[in-house]
């Protein structure tokens, strides 16, 4: 049942992350990361999805987060939001209320461990997968490549399953570490190379 301020919308497609703790990242059971702090960066490439009437189906978003403890008890993380270059400016604000929690759902959820959105931008996303890999480009900013591990039989994935938090409910996460990751904006500057991956769908509404 959704309430009267509520939107229709929905968003499926594909979602993949990197961040600067050890394949397997202990966030996901609620444990502090490993060095102490996290940097986190989240992609979505929407496969299909709309807000009302709008139509998202093919544009992307990518949310950093700069987490300086554990994500759940705090402190509160800070979050720079990109959305693609393509979408309108209608598409814009309507991915930027989805994401940031306004519309309701599981963001509106996450949104309560956010303590401040340091920019909203607009840019040109590269988003791409082939097989075990994935990978993330904005230019000037970023820079996200991974690949899955090569479990002891290749045609299995090897999954997160399970986990006390998933940023994609509903959806095994294949554990993958990253081969690129580069960050510089809003003051934040870092190489993560080397770290923990996950990759999945992704289907989210109010």
């Amino acid at each position: 049942m959704t309430n009267a301020n509520s939107h229709d919308w929905r968003l499926e497609g594909d979602y993949f992350e990197g961040c600067n703790c050890d394949s397997i990242c202990p966030c996901i059971f609620l444990q502090d990361p490993d060095e102490g702090f996290c940097n986190l960066t989240l992609a979505w490439h929407i496969e299909k999805g709309h807000y009302e009437s709008m139509q998202l189906d093919g544009l992307n978003a990518v949310a950093v987060f700069v987490a300086p403890g554990n994500m759940f008890t705090g402190p509160k993380m800070k979050v720079a939001l990109y959305l693609d270059k393509n979408a309108s400016q209608e598409q814009s604000d309507a991915l930027s209320k989805i994401f940031s929690g306004q519309s309701g759902g599981f963001f509106a959820v996450a949104a309560k461990h956010i303590g401040e959105m340091v920019g909203i931008k607009s840019a040109p996303i590269t988003f791409g997968m082939e097989g075990k890999r994935r990978w993330l480009h904005i230019p000037e900013y970023l820079t996200l490549e991974i690949e899955a591990f090569k479990g002891n039989d290749p045609n299995k994935d090897s999954l997160v399953v399970n986990p006390s938090f998933s940023m994609v409910p509903g959806h095994d996460a294949v554990i993958a570490r990253s081969t690129k990751y580069f960050y510089k904006d809003h003051g934040f500057e870092w190489d993560s190379t080397g770290k923990n991956g996950f990759y999945s769908k992704f289907d989210y509404g109010p």
